[in-house]
């Protein structure tokens, strides 16, 4: 995945977002992780990424798949895990990502959840 920073704390001096471009190989996935106290915004530009979620509000632990089209928004909570697919053999997957931090925040994790004493108390 390349990642490419167009507005940032070190490109035009933003304190408070984060805006770039990810472009993602085909058959790429990101390693599981979370953004911190960073809100994300993703918008679809090429391609039909996959965004992976874990829900375990059943009480049993499932993974939500959301498939995408150009044009289509994700939004990802602060310290929310999830990784990025783009199951395509042939099409790089181009998205625009939007952070409410200056700069890009990336928590690598060993599985799709958060370990508590990754989170802050009372967040």
């Amino acid at each position: 995945m390349r990642r490419l920073a167009a507005i940032s704390g070190s490109s035009v001096g933003s304190e408070h977002i984060w805006m770039g471009q990810t472009h993602v190989a085909p058959d790429t996935a990101s390693s599981n992780h979370h953004h911190g106290a960073s809100e994300t915004a993703i918008h679809v530009v090429k391609g039909h990424p996959e965004f992976v979620f874990l829900d375990d509000s059943s009480g049993t632990p499932e993974e939500i798949r959301l498939r995408t089209a150009p044009g289509d928004y994700i939004f990802v909570p602060p310290y929310v895990p999830h990784r990025e697919e783009n199951p395509s053999p042939d099409e790089e997957a181009v998205v625009v990502i939007a952070r409410s931090t200056q700069e890009a925040i990336v928590v690598n994790l060993p599985e799709l959840y958060v370990l508590d004493e990754e989170r802050p108390a009372g967040n």
